[in-house]
């Protein structure tokens, strides 16, 4: 287990964004990136997390795939990270890092409209 303060865990966040590559991130509009400790009891119901899931990030939005030309005037998408499953499982910062980069990238894949069953393909790549 690693802990880290809110505002290394924010900066950790913050470098992961820096890093989404510019062939993607230059596409991104309108999205917010937040850090909270853990989901919400509204986020748990309408995931339907059991007690004993864990969730590391969130995307709540109209994913690209779906806008259309009529979409604008609109509150930002958001993807949150959570601190405290990421801690809870991280080894090392090196490793908390490692993790939180890895969820910021698949939460930015949901915003392009991708689906578990392909960013999992293409995590294999």
């Amino acid at each position: 287990m690693m802990n880290v303060s809110d505002k290394k865990f924010r900066e950790i966040v913050a470098e992961a964004i820096d890093e989404i590559p510019a062939k993607y991130s230059s596409f991104i509009k309108n999205l917010a990136f937040v850090v909270e400790d853990e989901p919400n009891s509204e986020q748990k119901k309408r995931l339907s997390l059991a007690s004993n899931q864990s969730l590391y990030g969130l995307y709540e939005g109209v994913p690209l795939t779906r806008r259309s030309s009529g979409y604008n005037l609109v509150l930002p998408d958001k993807i949150t990270v959570f601190k405290l499953p990421h801690e809870t499982v991280s080894t090392s910062l090196e490793d908390l890092k490692k993790r939180v980069k890895h969820t910021v990238w698949h939460e930015v894949a949901h915003y392009y409209g991708l689906g578990h069953g392909r960013i999992e393909e293409l995590e294999q790549k």
